[in-house]
């Protein structure tokens, strides 16, 4: 199973190491205890949306970048449990529902 944190987690160490960077440098810029870092990046805790936007943006790294490259190691991680298999069947969907859906959302 996936689990979010650590793929934040993991997106997180990897840029900040790319960049040659250390934990406690990162922690004093974000504003974060060194150990809550550590522990983020090791898929321990689980960020708030304003912590990681502290660490982002302490890492010079787009929040939203860090979101896309996640969602494409879950995309993959999926592919490979499934094996090519549709994992939930999809639901057959009219135009009628559609257009049903857009009008009572108006």
């Amino acid at each position: 199973m996936v689990l979010l944190r650590q793929e934040i987690g993991d997106v997180l160490r990897e840029q900040r190491q790319q960049q040659s960077r250390t934990l406690r440098e990162v922690s004093a810029k974000a504003r974060v205890s060194l150990g809550y870092l550590s522990e983020v990046e090791r898929g321990q805790k689980e960020a708030s949306s304003e912590l990681l936007a502290s660490i982002c943006g302490a890492l010079d790294f787009p929040l939203s970048r860090v979101l896309s490259q996640v969602s494409e190691r879950v995309a993959d991680a999926e592919r490979v449990v499934t094996s090519g298999q549709p994992h939930v069947a999809a639901l057959p969907v009219s135009p009628q529902t559609i257009s049903n859906s857009l009008v009572s959302a108006a």
